[in-house]
């Protein structure tokens, strides 16, 4: 194997070394520090191994053996940071923490072999990786604390303070976590990284919060190279932009002495006062920034050379070397033996098996255990806590509710029976919600589990995130489904990968509530109308429920929190806004939208299981396909069609992922005629993937859709001419039945 010019570089700094006179292993390593001999020592071989499975992944790579190469070198002196934390602290870790992840897998008592071999297998994509089985390359370990992060762009921020978030929320409230109570998160991600809106979220979140007094016990750790792959980060720029009310300590990052001094000073900052802090660690970038990235391309060899001038391997060699712990022909035989040693392992990580079927693969990505889930949802609290918390008003007793009501009663329920379940979002405290379907959940709870949050889509799933995946169940709110766009990564790229890339051994279950869809009277535009779920339908793994009926709103929150526990599942809960008051189905007064509350004693009767739909009526001659809005619309097209002589039935998706696809081809048998009303856009709807459905499981009968225009909602009554309407349905079903 050819050596480029870091390791020629290494080999050749290290011979020129004087060795200092020899110094008591036990005493620091220089003047000035809190680091000793023996422990610059250990932490060099961490330094080592990092920097050699750098060499190897290009070598792996070379031999079509290894399938990724963004490596840590440059960075190794993040060992001193996991030196200065405890193996209990949950870490969020950058994607060149190699020797933070080596330090820390020896810390906890294993084996240095062990740690080497985990980097390796995943390097590899061998199937018996500890982590992601192959799926991906991360640092993680569920035995370590560290929490598998696939990011390159600082989307796990907002998680992170979440978990720092967590730890002192499950303290003040007396809840078990995952953490110890006095536990501290640290996170790590990049200088380029520093400018995405997911960081600045995490950032402000967490300078928001202590703001205001909450702990939150983070040390956020920027590796500073000056790079984003080729674009240079301003000399300064980190320092200068950091948030002010976060408490900023620097640190030389090739210096090992130095960075574990400063470290040792943050770290000690965040956990005796329980408030955020930014170590600013300046480093350099060697081997570029992976395999395949030609540094001369957009740099010049002047500052190719410069950083390996700064070699934080070498800088920690001369430290040993001067102090006289090592001579300069020990560290190169130790090079050397370690180097051959890696290259042995890693033909070996090689030979070990990988994925090969898409069952296998698919298998940790969203585990269901409907037995158990429907167990689960039918606990409720004790009779006398029950009471307590409805005022001595039971729901049961207050005669039919409308879904607004419906779904206030169910959250009431649930946060008396789940003690570690919170609720959050904008407004959802004193206010209840903009449509007031969390009012009095406060009141009855206390604000250390109904809180508001500040206006950040991102800030309030990070802090759901952070809560599931510390042992708690968090309920966020999304005030708008336009609203969940701007946040929509924290679902598709951090919570619903989690339990895919760690093999199911960290879950971050929640339940976000979002209001949705269109029909509002008197209230418009598409920030508050939208019909667009295309987004949320291809995220592998996730849940998405549509109820539209008070009946089915309260089952179906059920079943999404009872599945949050059991399974870890990750549910976003649409609730349709135009319905939230709807009293009446066909005439005025009829009362016919409002649906009596369901007691515990009949839970499990009416238990919903994730992707099952329901039927109105038993016509033969047309199936209405529907779901939300379109369940009311069709439901009264229906009965004027039946008035006419024609018999038709309704089917209520209910779920749109995963779709009740059993439960469609059956109704869809039964006529030989499908209508799809769909008030989702025509392009990329619901109603593309309901025709796919059909036709794949060889339906051969007809099919028709109506939907919503391929438009942005605009204000008033124009919405009319771009949403479904029952004119529409009506229309579409008279033709289809001929």
């Amino acid at each position: 194997m050819v050596r480029d010019s870091v390791e020629t570089h290494f080999t050749e700094a290290v011979a020129a070394l004087s060795p200092g006179a020899p110094r008591d292993p036990g005493l620091p390593v220089r003047e000035g520090t809190s680091l000793t001999g023996a422990r610059c020592r250990e932490l060099f071989e961490f330094q080592l191994g990092s920097r050699l499975l750098d060499v190897t992944a290009r070598w792996l790579r070379e031999q079509d053996q290894g399938f990724y190469t963004i490596g840590s070198a440059g960075h190794e002196g993040n060992a001193a940071i996991a030196a200065t934390l405890r193996t209990t602290d949950p870490a969020l870790l950058h994607y060149r923490s190699g020797a933070f992840y080596l330090t820390r897998s020896a810390m906890a008592g294993r084996l240095p072999e062990e740690g080497l071999r985990d980097v390796l297998l995943g390097l590899t994509a061998a199937a018996e990786e500890p982590m992601a089985g192959g799926r991906h390359k991360v640092f993680g370990h569920p035995g370590l604390a560290v929490i598998p992060q696939t990011s390159t762009i600082a989307s796990h921020l907002p998680r992170a303070v979440g978990v720092a978030f967590a730890i002192e929320r499950a303290r003040q409230l007396g809840l078990p976590s995952a953490w110890p109570d006095d536990a501290i998160t640290v996170c790590s991600f990049g200088d380029a990284s520093i400018n995405h809106a997911s960081a600045l979220s995490g950032l402000n979140t967490a300078a928001y919060g202590t703001y205001q007094g909450l702990g939150m016990p983070i040390l956020f750790v920027c590796e500073d190279n000056g790079l984003g792959i080729s674009v240079r980060t301003p000399q300064g720029w980190v320092e200068g932009a950091h948030h002010p009310l976060l408490r900023y300590f620097a640190a030389d990052g090739c210096d090992l002495a130095d960075i574990h001094d400063v470290a040792k000073s943050a770290a000690e900052h965040v956990r005796t006062h329980r408030a955020p802090a930014l170590l600013h660690v300046s480093t350099v970038r060697l081997m570029g920034h992976a395999g395949s990235d030609v540094e001369l391309s957009y740099r010049t060899k002047r500052e190719i050379n410069g950083d390996l001038e700064r070699d934080p391997l070498v800088a920690t060699a001369r430290l040993l070397v001067e102090a006289g712990l090592i001579t300069p022909d020990e560290l190169l035989l130790r090079y050397e033996t370690t180097r051959e040693h890696l290259l042995k392992m890693a033909m070996e990580s090689s030979r070990r098996p990988r994925l090969i079927s898409a069952a296998e693969i698919m298998e940790p990505l969203a585990p269901r255990t409907p037995a158990a889930v429907a167990q689960a949802s039918a606990v409720a609290a004790e009779a006398e806590a029950r009471s307590r918390a409805f005022g001595g008003r039971l729901p049961e007793q207050e005669g039919p509710l409308t879904l607004s009501q419906a779904i206030n009663r169910t959250l009431t329920d649930a946060l008396a029976v789940h003690p570690e379940m919170l609720v959050l979002g904008e407004d959802v405290a004193r206010k209840g919600g903009v449509y007031g379907v969390t009012r009095g959940l406060q009141k009855r709870f206390g604000l250390g589990r109904v809180f508001d949050t500040h206006l950040d889509e991102q800030a309030v799933l990070g802090l759901a995130l952070g809560s599931g995946v510390s042992g708690l169940l968090p309920v966020p709110e999304i005030q708008y489904l336009a609203y969940l766009h701007n946040a929509l990564d924290q679902i598709r790229g951090e919570a619903a990968t989690l339990s895919f890339f760690s093999q199911g051994a960290f879950r971050n279950p929640m339940v976000v509530r979002v209001a949705s869809y269109a029909y509002q009277k008197g209230f418009g535009g598409h920030f508050h109308n939208d019909n667009s779920i295309a987004a949320l339908r291809d995220i592998p793994g996730l849940v998405v429920a549509s109820p539209a009926r008070p009946d089915d709103a309260a089952s179906m929150l059920r079943t999404c929190l009872a599945a949050a526990r059991a399974d870890g599942s990750v549910c976003v809960f649409l609730e349709p806004i135009a319905l939230y008051n709807t009293r009446d189905l066909f005439e005025d007064d009829d009362k016919g939208w409002l649906s009596p509350y369901v007691p515990p004693a009949r839970w499990a009767e009416t238990h919903i299981p994730i992707g099952r739909a329901r039927s109105y009526g038993d016509g033969r001659d047309l199936t209405i396909v529907t779901f939300g809005n379109g369940l009311r619309m069709s439901l009264r097209a229906a009965v004027r069609l039946t008035a006419e002589g024609f018999s038709c039935r309704v089917l209520d998706l209910r779920w749109l992922s995963p779709l009740p696809v059993e439960d469609l081809m059956r109704a869809a048998e039964l006529t030989g005629k499908v209508l799809i009303a769909d008030e989702t856009r025509r392009t990329g709807g619901v109603s593309e993937t309901v025709i796919a459905e059909l036709l794949d499981r060889g339906f051969t009968g007809k099919i028709a859709r109506v939907t919503s225009s391929d438009s942005f909602i605009p204000l008033g009554d124009a919405a009319k001419h771009v949403l479904l309407s029952e004119d529409t349905i009506e229309e579409a079903a008279r033709k289809l039945l001929g």
